[in-house]
């Protein structure tokens, strides 16, 4: 069931686990991601952002084919437009029909921030689409901007900042950057900061660059208030990996085979990676189930 993305993460707010939201630019991702969240009760996000739009996951097919997909199951699907930041391309998704947009406006001057962000959440919400802002900035991994302090989310600021906007979710940078981390490398997040964001707002917070920052700091964020976790660089390389693997057991595999290939590994990643965050269970025959997170 295609659902807007506040009822999926108001209710993992409320029972404290997260919620994955993967980047999903063709049918292989979006089945695989779609059939795992039914398979393990469990809600999902699926999102593609305006560059992945623009090159491969076009709104004309992928809105359609997500919503089919959608109407299949009986868990929460949500469909977010993932780091819009042009007025045309997310009054274009909430028109197509998109459950969730994102505005992010980090990069911008505060005040600037909450102008647009307050600009999108008044026309998302009039249309029943719900919204997520970005306070902080979350960088590059490759720029090294996990470790710059001074891109973290203020939570004091974010107060102020979710009041002015009326933004149903707030991605919050703690220390984690998009992309693959050099080798070796697991982030060092601020959990201390993660808490009283949480303490403070009291509403679903949002970690961008989930990719490569490892199971156990994974579950200390959504010990600590994380609800929706964003996962593109590791989705890609499930994928990858997957293909590679058929393509050596059989280099004379057909194209067909190598899709096949490929969505069963996304699929049994996507699997995997719920049971993690805490997300598996929680839905049966549709319905919202309240499960201990020990």
């Amino acid at each position: 069931m295609l659902v807007s993305m506040k009822a999926i993460l108001d209710d993992a707010n409320k029972n404290y686990y997260g919620v994955m939201a993967m980047n999903s630019i063709n049918m292989e991702m979006a089945r695989a991601g779609i059939t795992a969240a039914e398979e393990e009760h469990s809600a999902i996000i699926i999102q593609f952002g305006n560059g992945q739009m623009t090159n491969h996951a076009h709104l004309e097919e992928m809105v359609p084919l997500i919503k089919e997909l959608a109407a299949r199951v009986h868990v929460p699907v949500a469909l977010n437009f993932d780091h819009g930041s042009d007025f045309y391309a997310i009054t274009n998704c909430i028109n197509a029909g998109f459950t969730n947009v994102m505005f992010d406006g980090s990069a911008l001057p505060y005040e600037e921030n909450v102008k647009r962000t307050a600009i999108i959440s008044a026309l998302a919400h009039g249309m029943g689409c719900s919204v997520e802002g970005e306070l902080g900035h979350v960088g590059q991994a490759a720029d090294s901007d996990d470790t710059d302090v001074d891109l973290y989310t203020n939570p004091d600021q974010a107060a102020d900042f979710v009041a002015r906007t009326e933004v149903d979710a707030l991605a919050v940078a703690i220390g984690t950057a998009h992309g693959a981390y050099p080798k070796g490398k697991i982030p060092k997040l601020d959990f201390d900061r993660l808490h009283l964001l949480k303490e403070t707002l009291k509403m679903p917070l949002v970690l961008h660059g989930g990719s490569g920052s490892g199971q156990e700091n994974l579950k200390k964020a959504v010990a600590g208030g994380i609800n929706k976790i964003n996962v593109c660089t590791d989705a890609f390389e499930a994928g990858k990996q997957a293909t590679l693997k058929a393509l050596k057991e059989n280099p004379d595999i057909d194209y067909m085979h190598m899709c096949m290939a490929a969505e069963a590994g996304i699929k049994q990643f996507v699997k995997e990676y719920m049971r993690v965050i805490g997300s598996s269970g929680r839905y049966i025959y549709g319905e919202a189930v309240v499960k201990s997170n020990e």
